[in-house]
């Protein structure tokens, strides 16, 4: 008998972690994996969010916290939102969780009615599509290439837009392209969405801070639709916390109030100590999240540099986040030294992880079929060493 609902049968597996997973297999047996499949940062968490962390402990901050979260950590949040976006927000309209990704899939429960349309601009985040399908809603894809460096227009969105549709998810900077929305690039899509006022817009800025530009928007910024934009973020990203898990969700109140109902049945509040550990993020020096963006900047001109020499790779020049996104369709049809063909990029992928012992992510995971992901949340050595296995692995192929 098969007892596994219909809900999680529909659900695709995580392919990002799936293949984190495989490379840590392989490197469990001897074998010389670097993985580049993982969005994580490389780097510690900041000494002094780790003495804050410390200190919670010592003070026995050890109980159920509020199902929002500590009012000091929202009161924190709303003084960064006013000081990094000029966007005034109250604490009662702050939902912490288990880091954004739970409070993105909090907002969608918690808005999205069975048959709702959820426009959702590709290439996106694994995770999208199958948090849509938890919520019983439709995923309406619109794609964009990279000859528009990954970025949708307002012409685009506004032929997506049906009666049905509810929501838009809007990610900038970009997991997996790296890409970032201008302010005019914004404010077009901004024109579209006041036209029709029954659509939420789900602002996901987890890479807010890991950006090469001189600043980045948020489409929160336009009033005509301020009142219907959802924003999440976290301390994942930015501060090199992702096994912390604390993420926030800032909303009008009333799907606030909604989100936190939602979270109160299923996980309540999000660790008391992390929630101390990401306040002193928030509240503290800002320094480390400049010297992290440095050297993620110099990576990627390192890796864009690199893999412009690999032949039949299509390379654009990320803005943000630690992802490169190279569209390697010229290697469909190739065939392997062993005889076998490469029929499609997931072949290609695992013909790399095989080959040249580099864990990578097929661009049809992120809704972009001809397209691989590749993290360069790691060192510059290994930057290094991996494009110059995949090169010489990719000249193999005949």
């Amino acid at each position: 008998m098969d007892f596994i609902s219909q809900r999680i049968q529909k659900l695709a597996v995580s392919a990002t972690l799936a293949m984190s997973q495989k490379s840590a297999e392989l490197k469990a047996r001897g074998v010389d994996v670097i993985n580049m499949s993982v969005g994580e940062p490389d780097f510690d968490t900041p000494l002094h969010i780790k003495e804050a962390a410390k200190r919670a402990i010592d003070e026995n901050y050890s109980r159920y916290t509020p199902v929002a979260g500590y009012l000091s950590l929202r009161k924190a949040v709303c003084e960064k939102l006013l000081r990094e976006n000029n966007i005034e927000f109250q604490p009662e309209q702050i939902v912490v969780g288990n880091g954004a990704k739970q409070e993105l899939c909090n907002a969608l429960l918690a808005t999205i009615n069975p048959g709702d349309e959820v426009i959702i601009p590709t290439p996106a985040w694994v995770s999208y599509v199958e948090m849509v399908k938890l919520a019983e809603g439709v995923s309406v894809e619109v794609p964009a290439g990279i000859d528009n460096n990954f970025k949708i227009t307002p012409a685009q969105l506004e032929a997506a837009i049906t009666p049905r549709t509810r929501m838009i998810m809007l990610n900038s900077p970009s997991n997996p392209t790296g890409s970032i929305y201008s302010y005019e690039e914004l404010r077009g899509l901004a024109e579209v969405l006041a036209k029709h006022p029954q659509i939420l817009i789900l602002a996901d800025e987890i890479y807010e801070h890991i950006n090469f530009v001189d600043k980045v928007h948020s489409i929160s910024e336009f009033p005509e639709v301020r009142d219907r934009v959802i924003i999440v973020n976290g301390v994942s990203k930015a501060y090199a916390m992702t096994g912390w898990r604390i993420g926030y969700l800032a909303a009008p109140l009333p799907i606030a109030k909604a989100v936190s109902k939602l979270q109160g049945q299923y996980t309540s509040g999000a660790s008391s100590i992390a929630q101390k550990a990401a306040e002193a993020a928030y509240t503290g020096s800002q320094e480390c999240i400049e010297d992290m963006r440095q050297a993620f900047e110099r990576r990627r001109d390192l890796i864009v540099e690199l893999a412009r020499q690999i032949p039949g790779w299509e390379v654009n020049r990320p803005d943000g986040a630690f992802y490169l996104f190279p569209k390697v369709d010229s290697y469909i049809g190739k065939m392997k030294p062993d005889g076998t063909r490469i029929a499609e990029v997931a072949d290609y992928v695992m013909y790399i992880l095989e080959e040249a012992n580099v864990a990578c992510v097929d661009g049809a995971a992120f809704c972009a079929p001809g397209y691989m992901r590749l993290s360069y949340a790691t060192s510059d050595d290994n930057i290094r060493e991996a494009m110059r296995r995949i090169r010489e692995a990719s000249a193999k192929l005949y």
